[in-house]
């Protein structure tokens, strides 16, 4: 436990939030710069689920490598603390805060990890705890 790792990082541009706003969160602080700049957001934004997308990508080519993939049982909680803007400069930092063997299936076990998406100021834009199944490894 306590085990930490880190990712590369991504750029976030004004025409990505957009192209994934438009296929999955059609919203229009998340289409137009004039609609954004009179929402609570007071500018366009990137969609959480555009954020957590990253989120994943920036996770499988990170350092974390259960089990030769990220198998997730599922959520503690999802956070969006601050939006994401075009320019942004996005990285993961991911904690390990427990490890255990499964109660149901003795050859698996089980992974919570705190993950937090920060922008190019440190600031988290995403924090979440994820629940992974990682096989278990004879000792």
């Amino acid at each position: 436990m306590g085990q930490t790792f880190g990712s590369g990082r991504v750029r976030v541009d004004k025409e990505r939030i957009k192209a994934f706003a438009a296929e999955f969160d059609p919203q229009p602080f998340h289409l137009d710069e004039d609609a954004a700049s009179d929402t609570l957001f007071r500018g366009l934004a990137a969609s959480g689920w555009h954020t957590a997308a990253i989120t994943m990508r920036l996770l499988v080519e990170s350092e974390v490598n259960p089990a030769g993939g990220i198998v997730g049982a599922g959520f503690d909680g999802l956070r969006w603390p601050l939006p994401v803007r075009p320019g942004d400069e996005l990285r993961v930092e991911s904690e390990v805060l427990e490890v255990r063997p499964s109660k149901s299936h003795p050859n698996r076990g089980l992974m919570k990890v705190r993950t937090t998406t920060l922008n190019q100021n440190g600031g988290a834009v995403q924090v979440f705890v994820a629940n992974l199944i990682v096989p278990r490894h004879e000792r």
